[in-house]
């Protein structure tokens, strides 16, 4: 049985591994994504200590000093989590059981899908939700972005150097990336926001063809040929695996205490899938940082009120 087993391979996760690894408790990381959103960034800037860094680079050196510490890390995808008397196990999609004393939810969030026709039947068919893993397929075509904060800007960004022509899709009438990332799409001349319009139907026989926006401001609809769709609308808590073992709330966001405990003793989670504001890698880190210790009290029977 392990001391602590953390679910998410993220910057919560991670952290969380470093930390209780060096507390001596017996841990393993299961993570159906090694990384999770992190990992897809090609350049991160805003992480204290390091002034330039890829995602999948920052998440590799924390992978290796959580394994350097002594903590496992396993490709797995749950799919269960059940408590019993001695402490809760954790079945995985393959039929594996993972017994611990201890479980903390990392999940991170998965990315929020645009609710329109046909998205689904096109997803790896011209409908993608990671510019960084899929951009390299559209090399000199027109595609299109949906969405107006960082990711969005980001994925403009990137399509910009690969794709002909980008359209960028922004529902409200301004963009909410950071100024130095709206800057630098300024600059692309291959780029065209379109503000105050949705996204309506998706079109094409096999593979994407085109998109049916609507501006929102005239109430006209409007074809726009594109080879594929980068939805960058943000993302969402994704732990339906829980069922009701923990209280969520109406965003599915796991609620925690300032201790990272949740509802039911012993399950504690960190990082983007919790209530806690402002989703950060660093502010991950530090709430996984937080928990391992919260975590290691409680095995040994410190009890915070």
């Amino acid at each position: 049985m392990y001391d602590l087993v953390i679910v998410g391979g993220g910057p919560a996760g991670l952290s969380a591994a470093i930390y209780a690894a060096r507390r001596a408790l017996k841990t393993i990381v299961l993570a159906k994504s090694f990384g999770g959103q992190t990992a897809l960034n090609l350049n991160i800037e805003n992480y204290p200590g390091v002034e330039n860094i890829s995602g999948l680079d920052l998440m590799l050196t924390a992978r290796s000093q959580a394994e350097k510490f002594g903590a496992e890390i396993a490709d797995a995808d749950i799919k269960v989590l059940a408590r019993m008397e001695s402490g809760f196990v954790i079945t995985s999609a393959g039929g594996k059981e993972y017994r611990a004393k201890a479980i903390l939810l990392a999940l991170g969030r998965g990315p929020r899908r645009l609710g329109v026709s046909d998205e689904s039947k096109f997803v790896g068919k011209g409908v993608a939700y990671c510019a960084t893993c899929d951009a390299p397929l559209f090399a000199g075509k027109n595609v299109t972005v949906v969405g107006g904060g960082n990711s969005a800007v980001d994925a403009a960004l990137l399509l910009s150097k690969i794709a002909k022509q980008v359209y960028l899709i922004v529902r409200n009438g301004s963009l909410t990336s950071e100024a130095v990332l709206v800057n630098n799409l300024n600059l692309a001349n291959n780029v065209k926001i379109i503000y105050h319009t949705g996204v309506e139907t998706i079109k094409g026989r096999d593979f994407v063809e085109s998109i049916i926006v609507k501006h929102l401001d005239t109430g006209n609809n409007e074809e726009l040929p594109t080879d594929g769709i980068f939805i960058e609308i943000g993302y969402e808590a994704k732990a339906d695996f829980l069922g009701n073992l923990v209280d969520r709330n109406a965003e599915g966001e796991i609620i925690i205490d300032s201790y990272n405990r949740t509802s039911m003793a012993g399950i504690f989670a960190a990082g983007d899938v919790t209530n806690v504001p402002f989703k950060q890698a660093i502010i991950s880190a530090g709430e996984g940082a937080k928990a391992a210790l919260a975590i290691y009290d409680y095995l040994v029977g410190v009890v915070h009120n």
